[in-house]
């Protein structure tokens, strides 16, 4: 009987200290509508190009210690005469797409081998490499060539190649600096078709007459850059990389917006973190504002500098059949405190084939879970906010509340809970406004797709630290001051 009576009290103990702990979970936080609205296109916040340039370059070496900021704007500083409702409606017309484009390529069969032989004489077939460098929402601007001229480049944490356009152009678009002409750099080289850099393209051809490489990106929505495969010069502020393999595009075509190029910054080998791994220590790091609230600029940094003290990490796992994103394990997630039961962590399991699973994504911008998840997320969240008024649905968002004339509301609390790090996300980063009259969003979506993507929106003001070293992705709060 004794025996009978500590195997139950045994239990009981177990089962109460087994129950997730929610005192360090508050229940409710408070927004204060009329301190965020829809952000206008503001004005671009980069340093003058006239700064020159340190003769203490950074190039094959080992340089570690070296470190690299740089600031960043939304893709919206580049369109004029436009409202915040059209540059919003535009924002989310390029999230879907995007969305869907990161569907498709994770969907995709497994990565054929990436030693292969160029293909001589060009191209015969296209390929899904990429995502569109219209649907990336940040850029930066920095030197391509010597002597460097400055350009506006997108980074994307989806795409893998480094490309531009260059003169001479067969079809280029339209973009808001002069084409990159190759000609007029002392260190721009093609490279020959034999060499290990240019069997490492996806998609990678061969000029048979010149015996150099050619590369092609071809999109989900239809764009493309084709182009020669090249090492090149960037300049970044007093800082120079030698030797960056570039595409350098004369013939691009689609929904490109504005910007030279792309800076990939995916997890391949062909990236820019994954050139130059041992100059920065495979370490990079960005911040991203709310625009809605706040005039600083977004910033990226690369080196020892991008890893925050107050960052908690979380593992980054690795896809079989794609290496090109940076993949997360997410358990669950907290709403006003609780966990919310409908969200089980199987339901964001990445397989031993490469399907489902949760991905970081700079370029997306509202946060999509698979569509079981995200129904007992927002249930929750609708409970939590009964006392709110609520408002028609908008665009994708199904759960809107009409905050006019409200100076400031409670809501309830959320937190994504990664392995090893729970990031409670400020009420700005999933309340946002939609329109200038009132209208507030829960800013998640559902999505029938395996693959959920914790988007930009969510990461606002946090430090989101890169390190490929260390293997893990670490989320810094307030981390853009």
């Amino acid at each position: 009987m004794e025996g009978r009576r500590k195997a139950l009290l045994f239990t009981l103990c177990f089962f109460f200290f087994s129950l997730p702990s929610l005192s360090s979970l508050p229940a409710y936080q408070t927004l204060v509508p009329t301190s965020h609205s829809l952000p206008s296109a503001s004005p671009i916040s980069f340093q003058p190009e006239s700064e020159p340039v340190s003769e203490s370059l950074i190039g094959s070496g080992s340089d570690s210690e070296s470190s690299i900021t740089l600031n960043l704007d939304h893709i919206d500083a580049l369109s004029t005469n436009r409202t915040p409702e059209e540059l919003f409606s535009s924002r989310l017309q390029r999230d879907s797409r995007r969305v869907k484009s990161i569907a498709t390529l994770a969907a995709r069969i497994p990565r054929r081998n990436t030693t292969r032989a160029p293909r001589p004489g060009g191209f015969s077939s296209s390929v899904v490499s990429g995502l569109s460098q219209g649907s990336g929402e940040y850029f930066t601007r920095f030197g391509v060539g010597t002597p460097a001229r400055y350009v506006y480049m997108v980074l994307d944490t989806g795409s893998d190649i480094v490309w531009l356009q260059c003169a001479p152009c067969r079809r280029c678009y339209s973009q808001s600096d002069p084409i990159f002409d190759p000609r007029k750099s002392r260190t721009y080289s093609t490279i020959p078709c034999s060499s290990p850099l240019c069997r490492r393209l996806d998609s990678a051809g061969c000029n048979t007459r010149r015996r150099t490489c050619l590369y092609q990106v071809s999109y989900g929505d239809g764009s493309f850059t084709v182009g020669d495969f090249a090492t090149e010069t960037l300049t970044f502020r007093r800082n120079r990389v030698k030797g960056v393999a570039v595409g350098c595009g004369h013939d691009n075509e689609g929904l490109f917006v504005g910007a030279a190029g792309l800076l990939g910054l995916g997890k391949g080998r062909l990236s820019f973190p994954g050139q130059t791994g041992r100059r920065f220590n495979q370490k990079f790091s960005y911040c991203l504002v709310d625009r809605s609230a706040s005039s600083k600029p977004s910033s990226v940094v690369f080196g020892n500098a991008a890893v925050s003290r107050t960052a908690k990490f979380t593992p980054l796992l690795s896809n079989p059949k794609l290496d090109t994103f940076y993949y997360v394990e997410l358990l669950g997630i907290s709403v006003g405190g609780t966990r919310v039961p409908g969200v089980a962590a199987s339901l964001f399991k990445l397989d031993q084939i490469g399907n489902g699973g949760v991905i970081i994504d700079s370029g997306t911008s509202v946060t999509r879970l698979v569509r079981p998840a995200y129904v007992a997320m927002r249930d929750a969240f609708r409970v939590g906010a009964k006392s709110l008024k609520r408002a028609p649905d908008y665009s994708l968002f199904d759960t809107c509340f009409d905050l006019s004339h409200q100076n400031e509301v409670k809501v309830p609390t959320v937190v994504l809970h990664f392995r090893g790090a729970d990031v409670s996300l400020p009420a700005t980063n999933y309340l946002i406004p939609v329109d200038t009259n009132g209208k507030f969003c829960f800013a998640f979506a559902g999505t029938m797709s395996g693959l959920s993507i914790i988007g930009n929106i969510q990461q606002q003001g946090f430090r989101v630290v890169y390190d490929l070293m260390g293997s893990r992705v670490g989320f810094a709060p307030r981390g853009c001051a």
